[in-house]
């Protein structure tokens, strides 16, 4: 391993080679404190061609790779195991804006810079890049593309792996495929940048992407809606889609309890609306044109589903700093929790028609098994994809409560299967799910998945242990 480390320098300079305990240690922990892990070394290159030597030299020794980007995730997929002799490659200093194409609608950028740092290049140049999660500011391109990252406006403009048009990837045996083309049509064989999104680093290393640009909204109007349930938030969508078409970009989903944490645990934030609801909507619509008038059309919904008696109360933001803290509430909800404690978290998908069905029977099941179990469930209504967390009001209680994470994820996941569902919407399968993910796709799927992993990486070395 000595000689490996001394090749490793020579490609990156021994400042970039980290193997003292202290150094690795920010990047052996995920953000949550969830997983640890333990490193060979920690390497850090500054472009694709160093990339590309690194992963050669550890396949000739035949030493396994973690690729890691801002190491925001949620399921263990980029910090290493335990054993300690696995090689970190954390593209941080891969943070180039390459290229910005306005008329093309596309812009180039490799995978280290932050999704922030994307979307204030687009925005340079008067475009959107509408990839919108919490964590922007230190989550990097490269692993929401790894992930297929979705966020709060899949609603109108599709996931990570709708918004990119072409990839650059170090592969297992260190070549690199250069698949950097802008085209929106290309029909010479396999697409093959869509099974390097999504694979969480297991099959390759993504260092660069052609992302999809999209005119910038100079328009907005935001509301905070108090419902009965999540019934009548599905309701409330249909009825705002209806009047208001592709201008709807977001619509998220709050329940009370997370609403409560964050009014616990994050400063400055304030309860919009007088009277407590079990259930909030958050609604964003959006127009390039600045003088677009999307007040009048909210308003216009909103009083119609007010005088039905379908919504019990909604306040519309009046300023860009009111929708703001509207949109506070909601991204901060993770970061509440975090500050909370540990909880049993579920990222699932199910069709948007069976949100409210979802939500009652996991809900029924959880209760009568766990009768205080507290219920933290928010997410992106208008795609399917709640998140469901769970925990006990007594934080002393939740060592027991999370002993009994198996069985709490068998009510769930079933019940999300049964319902035509995925167990991972948008965070992945990492460490968390790698095992329980055998128990709801099928043997056919699995077999599948296991003979790309096996074409590409024959020895098993790109991320091992992680979604498969």
């Amino acid at each position: 391993m000595t000689d490996l480390i001394a090749t490793l320098r020579s490609i990156v300079g021994d400042l970039q080679v980290l193997t003292a305990e202290a150094d690795r240690a920010p990047f052996e922990l995920d953000w949550r404190g969830r997983y640890r892990g333990h490193a060979l070394c920690v390497v850090r290159p500054g472009n694709t061609a160093e990339v590309a030597a690194i992963v050669q030299a550890c396949a000739a020794g035949g030493v396994a790779m973690v690729p890691q980007g801002g190491n925001t995730g949620l399921v263990g997929g980029g910090v290493p195991l335990e054993s300690g002799d696995e090689v970190v490659i954390n593209l941080t200093r891969l943070n180039r804006v390459r290229t910005v194409d306005p008329d093309n609608n596309t812009l180039i950028v490799e995978a280290g810079c932050t999704l922030a740092a994307v979307q204030a290049a687009a925005a340079e140049h008067d475009r959107l890049f509408p990839l919108s999660l919490a964590s922007e500011g230190s989550c990097q391109i490269g692993g929401n593309l790894s992930a297929n990252a979705g966020g709060v406006h899949v609603l109108r403009y599709g996931n990570t792996r709708e918004l990119t048009l072409g990839l650059e990837v170090v592969l297992p045996d260190g070549q690199i495929w250069n698949g950097l083309r802008g085209l929106r049509k290309d029909n010479t064989g396999y697409d093959l940048k869509h099974l390097f999104i999504g694979a969480e680093g297991t099959l390759g290393i993504i260092t660069a992407a052609v992302l999809k640009l999209f005119p910038l909204p100079r328009a907005r109007a935001v509301a905070w809606v108090a419902l009965d349930d999540a019934a009548e938030a599905i309701h409330l969508l249909g009825s705002v889609r209806e009047a208001c078409g592709e201008r709807l970009s977001a619509f998220e989903i709050v329940g009370r309890a997370a609403l409560d944490l964050v009014l616990e645990h994050i400063p400055g934030s304030a309860d919009p609306l007088r009277e407590q609801s079990a259930c909030y909507a958050l609604i964003e619509l959006t127009d390039p044109a600045a003088d677009a008038d999307l007040q009048k059309p909210l308003q216009t919904v909103l009083s119609a589903q007010m005088t039905a008696g379908r919504i019990r109360d909604a306040v519309i933001a009046a300023s860009e700093a009111q929708a703001q803290s509207l949109w506070a509430l909601r991204e901060n909800i993770s970061e509440a929790q975090r500050i909370e404690g540990i909880s049993i978290k579920h990222d699932i998908a199910v069709p948007v028609s069976c949100i409210s069905e979802f939500l009652r029977r996991a809900d029924s099941a959880l209760r009568q098994a766990f009768p205080d179990v507290r219920i933290v469930a928010f997410g992106h209504a208008g795609d399917g994809n709640l998140h469901y967390n769970l925990s006990k009001p007594v934080t002393t209680d939740n060592a027991v409560f999370i002993s009994q994470t198996a069985e709490i994820n068998r009510v769930v996941h079933d019940i999300v299967t049964q319902l035509g569902g995925s167990i991972s919407a948008e965070h992945g399968l990492g460490q968390l799910k790698r095992d329980e993910i055998l128990r709801y796709k099928s043997p056919v799927e699995m077999t599948l998945m296991r003979s790309i992993k096996q074409a590409l990486d024959p020895h098993g070395l790109m991320n091992p242990h992680k979604l498969l």
